[in-house]
């Protein structure tokens, strides 16, 4: 039953034809269990292992390596190598395959778990009316039409519409579904509101929800699928396959990487090809054997080309630096749980974030009170006072209407007696643990507030054993109080110590307040309070209005005692009471009234002329970091909005608090366009019009779960890259679906399962520090595949230019799988520990359609690559025709080296073992290694020299290039190796020739820097029409300098929030 809502309950009743007073019979629930099934979630089927393995080979240039390493083996088995020896490559490719596709696997197991965990959410067990008879029953046999009870800490079985309220109230914890920061008042009548979202739906109970207060009955509306928590699961499980059945959800680095790899697979194809079909000429040569041997032979290099040319490192290296982000943002409270969301974090141009815990504290704080100054001769003087202190520790202070800070609150008697109301008439606990640094909070986040107000008035001077007030730390030693005890809800303990609780009058919908009589000190005193009717669906209390028209007294503040509470008197208070509204201040009302000594218990009747105390105002904060973290995200290009279960009025000006509204913007035409609950933003005309709305949103309040999955997809197919917030079961689609998932350390298993990302410290301000790192990991990964792709160029070029020669073999597969893998893996690895650019969060995000290499790149990686390449050759070709020890032949002689005879090569000077020589492909492989490691110096960053940053500003890639060259080292003198990869030691001349030939790519590169600072940025800025934005200078804290041209903020123990401005104090004590 759909619209069960906006019905009446006999309605639904005769729908489902039971009587509320007798329940289904065993008859009917076994008709309806034929007809609905169980109560219960079915499990989602898991992707079979061997499908997600399959999958993470799914890739070209994967393919191509394993064509290659199979081809490879052939052609090895094919010379007559043994099985052993022929495996030895195509072993290690598919090592480093498989490593990869663990991760991949690793992974998608670890998303498919956030579905399983939504059964957690169910109730294990229900009490159902059946047949006249209450029996408990397991939640899974409900069926739509039974008649159920719940009553306070029991989980809600299904989807239910009440009948019957069995208490004065009724209040649920729906926060998991609906995000709303408290409990809600549950009542009977129809909801006849157009299109209600689950928070207007307030005769429903949700499967899952938890009771907080009350018992009631009601009839059984929807099981498993059916209920509102069954519905967000097949979202998610939709949202986890991208929208659709069969349209995988890439991260933008992975599309860009496919692309490139797509990209690099053509060249590669047409590279071998082109070597193959130039060599054609010679396949018939004898000294090959024949013409199917000469192509064998050919086939054989252009495979050695396949392997030089794809970067076997690059998918082990992009998972390591990925990885190595994942441990710099756990430092920083940003626990990363898929790799390539990282990176995605770096291109992010929309955050979609909540505002309960995010944006905000998540604790209520009395920032002020009002109280009566004077009310004499008629007239009436209202005086104001602010409260410090945004947490639940008691540190603050009370400051009067100048600004200056009372130091003893408590001996103004309206102060004392608005603290005295604020911790009797109050059902909560705050509870310090010492071992933990943090509060254990018991009830309601308004009575909460009222606790901490409590102690920061402090006790008056009369209390012998308090000096001051307790708030002030540096004067908890005089007050004769230890550094633990200042932390304690110290006053509110005198308090119950002096008066005890011996009648309540529990809030109720009709009087919108809550009484409780309180005996000691010899007298009765009836303490009463209430919140504003805006807030009574989220609030244990009432409205000012029902306190104060109940009052006929007031107590004034200057010493004039309980005086008559006068016409103008109630006007002032009421304008305040319109003032704190307009502000979305929630606003309660405290009394209290004397009673007979002989008063047992308490009557509605008892709460009239009462005295009128004082209001007493409070919000959720903003964190404190939080503004200058929004700024951060204008500077770079990132929209922020805010989407909220929470009501317009309280969203709206908590976004104008911390600055993504204007200060002013608090009327209708100042926020058309930019503020909708999710109703009026379903009924937007068209979804061209809800499209156009979305791309000037800023603040989106009292959603649903599907409004949150909506706004993704549509700022998604804006072409947005889309981080989204959430701590709820009812966020999870969204998160899913998002291109960033980022969920709340303090939510639900189900929003951490869907996530990507999960806050440790539910905070606003990680989310900034957490995109900049991306960014930073994107420009880490580019500089890493410059290298290698620039080294795999060379190696193309070596062996290129060796065939067209007609020389000898330069470098043999083996020896290339080696550079690639081992010499050159370690410091691309440790180019991902480049220190960020100073500028990093005054960029615009990068364009989704903007390649990995662009066509300026690529020419440097040419450049480059074409030194590397030629250098590589120079140094095989210097041995034999050059060095006075080398070869010592003629052109002529190596170039026809396939038609060497013995006798006629010893007649010339020389010998055909010449060819057989290990020193001049150990020259070429020396000069390899070593021309790529002072490449690896030109990558500390693309545009910036190295006079500017030196190689000393990334230690790891120092100890990185020392220990690969001590790897090349070892199996140039160690003889096992030097016999598995042909190779020998050298002499000192030829040492010196290797770096001589290398050494030059440092003055390439920089000239390819220069152009790139003087020319290419000149035109990209010409280009994007002069936009500029204000560069934000980082590192200052850590002391470190700052470099022109890109150069990196220094200081490599500073975090990254310490980098871009967001070090906050943190109060750790909530």
């Amino acid at each position: 039953m759909n619209n069960a809502h906006e019905v009446e309950a006999t309605q639904v009743a005769a729908y489902f034809n039971v009587d509320p007073e007798v329940g289904l019979s065993d008859t009917d629930v076994f008709k309806a269990r034929s007809r609905y099934g169980r109560n219960e979630l079915a499990p989602e089927e898991a992707t079979p292992l061997w499908r997600l393995i399959l999958k993470q080979f799914d890739d070209l240039l994967v393919k191509i390596l394993l064509a290659a390493a199979v081809t490879d083996f052939v052609i090895a088995l094919s010379d007559g190598e043994g099985v052993l020896g022929a495996l030895v490559e195509p072993f290690v490719i598919a090592l480093i395959l498989v490593a990869n596709a663990t991760v991949g696997v690793v992974t998608e197991r670890n998303a498919e778990k956030a579905i399983e965990e939504l059964k957690a959410y169910e109730a294990e067990s229900a009490t159902v009316l059946r047949s006249g008879q209450l029996q408990l029953v397991p939640s899974g046999d409900l069926v739509p039409g039974d008649v159920v009870e719940v009553s306070v800490g029991n989980k809600v079985p299904a989807d239910v519409r009440l009948c019957i309220l069995l208490s004065n109230v009724m209040r649920v914890d729906q926060s998991i579904l609906t995000g709303e920061s408290h409990t809600v008042d549950k009542q009977v009548r129809p909801v006849l509101k157009e299109k209600p979202v689950y928070q207007d739906k307030t005769n429903m109970l949700f499967s899952g929800t938890l009771v907080t207060s009350g018992r009631a009955r009601g009839i059984v509306v929807g099981t498993g699928a059916s209920t509102a928590i069954g519905q967000i699961r097949d979202a998610l499980a939709l949202a986890g396959r991208g929208g659709n059945g069969d349209e995988e959800n890439r991260t933008p680095l992975k599309q860009k990487l496919d692309e490139f790899g797509t990209l690099l697979s053509k060249v590669i194809a047409g590279i071998c090809v082109l070597v193959w079909v130039i060599n054609i000429r010679r396949f018939s040569d004898p000294a090959l054997g024949g013409w199917l041997s000469g192509a064998l032979y050919y086939l054989k290099t252009a495979v050695a080309l396949a392997v030089a040319a794809i970067p076997e490192g690059l998918p082990a290296v992009v998972t390591t630096c990925l990885a190595l982000g994942t441990r710099k943002m756990a430092k920083q409270n940003a626990i990363v749980r898929s790799l390539p969301s990282v990176e995605t974090l770096g291109c992010t141009t929309v955050i979609c974030s909540d505002k309960t815990g995010t944006l905000t504290t998540n604790m209520m704080s009395a920032v002020g009170c009002a109280v009566v100054q004077s009310a004499a001769a008629g007239g009436a003087s209202l005086m104001e006072f602010e409260i410090t202190g945004t947490t639940y520790s008691p540190e603050g202070m009370i400051l009067g209407p100048s600004g200056a800070v009372l130091q003893r609150p408590a001996d103004s008697p309206c102060l004392l007696h608005l603290a005295m109301a604020a911790s009797l008439c109050n059902d909560s606990a705050l509870v310090y643990r010492p071992d933990k640094g943090t509060y254990q909070r018991i009830g309601e986040a308004t009575e909460l507030a009222l606790r901490v107000f409590a102690e920061k008035v402090g006790l008056p001077a009369s209390v012998g054993d308090h000096h001051g007030p307790l708030y002030v730390s540096s004067n908890s030693a005089a007050a004769g109080l230890g550094a633990g005890r200042s932390r304690e809800m110290h006053c509110n303990a005198h308090w119950a110590e002096r008066f005890n609780r011996n009648a309540t009058l529990e809030f109720t919908r009709d009087r919108k307040m809550m009484s409780v009589m309180a005996v000691g000190d010899a007298r009765s005193v009836m303490w009463s309070k209430g919140a504003p009717e805006s807030i009574i669906a989220r609030c244990s209390s009432g409205a000012p209005e029902s306190i104060i028209a109940r009052c006929s007294s007031v107590l004034a503040n200057n010493g004039e005692g309980v005086v008559p509470l006068t016409e103008s008197a109630r006007q002032q208070i009421m304008q305040a009471v319109q003032r704190y509204g307009r502000r979305a201040l929630r606003t309660l009302a405290l009394a209290y009234k004397p009673l007979p000594a002989s008063s047992k218990a308490l009557v509605a009747e008892d709460e009239a002329d009462l005295v009128f105390l004082g209001l007493v105002t409070m919000h959720d904060p903003p964190r404190p970091e939080c503004h200058k973290a929004l700024q951060l995200c204008q500077q770079a290009g990132i929209r922020v909005v805010m989407v909220t279960g929470d009501n317009k009025a309280t969203a709206e000006a908590v976004a104008r608090e911390v600055g993504m509204l204007p200060r002013g913007a608090d009327n209708e035409d100042a926020l058309a366009g930019v503020s909708y609950t999710g109703t009026e933003f379903d009924a937007l005309a068209s979804s061209e019009a809800r499209s156009t709305a979305a791309e000037s949103l800023v603040v989106l309040a009292r959603v649903e779960p599907l409004h949150k999955l909506r706004l993704v997809e549509l700022l998604r197919a804006q072409g947005h890259v889309v981080a989204m917030t959430g701590d709820g079961v009812n966020d999870a689609p969204a998160l899913a679906r998002a291109d960033i998932g980022v969920a709340m350390g303090s939510g639900t298993a189900v929003a951490k399962g869907a996530a990507d990302m999960v806050l440790a410290d539910d905070n606003f301000a990680t989310i900034v520090s957490a995109v900049a790192e991306g960014r930073a990991i994107y420009n880490n990964t580019k500089q890493f595949i410059r290298y290698m792709i620039s080294s795999n160029i060379g190696e193309v070029v070596a062996i290129f230019v060796a065939a067209l020669l007609g020389v000898p073999e330069v470098l043999t597969p083996v020896q290339l799988l080696w550079v690639n893998l081992v010499t050159d893996g370690l410091p691309a690895t440790a180019l991902g520990f480049n220190r960020p650019d100073k500028d990093i969060m005054s960029r615009c995000p990068r364009r989704l359609d903007e390649p990995i290499v662009n066509g300026w790149l690529f020419v440097r990686y040419l450049v480059v690559g074409l030194y590397v390449g030629l250098a590589t050759v120079a140094g095989f070709l210097w041995w034999y025709l050059m060095y006075g020890e080398g070869g010592g032949l003629t052109w002529s002689q190596l170039s026809s080296f396939q038609l060497c005879k013995e006798p006629a090569a010893q007649a010339a000077g020389y010998s055909c073992s010449v060819f057989e020589n290990r020193h001049p492909r150990t020259i070429a492989m020396s000069v390899l290694v070593v021309v790529e490691m002072f490449n690896a110096l030109n990558n500390l960053s693309e545009d910036a020299s190295l006079l500017t940053i030196p190689p000393w500003d990334n230690r790891w890639l120092l100890g990185a290039i020392a220990t690969s060259l001590a790897l090349h080292g070892l199996i140039l003198y160690a003889p096992p190796a030097a016999l598995l990869f042909g190779v020998t030691g050298l002499s000192g001349a030829e040492w010196m020739a290797v770096l001589w030939l290398s050494a030059p790519v440092i003055l390439v590169d920089e000239l390819m820097k220069h152009l790139s600072r003087t020319v290419i940025r000149a035109r990209q800025q010409r280009r994007q029409g002069g936009m500029q934005l204000t560069e934000v200078l980082v590192g200052d804290k850590a002391g470190g300098a700052h470099h022109s041209d890109g150069a990196h903020a220094s200081g490599s123990g500073s975090s990254m929030m310490e980098r871009i401005g967001l070090r906050a104090g943190v109060d750790k004590s909530h």
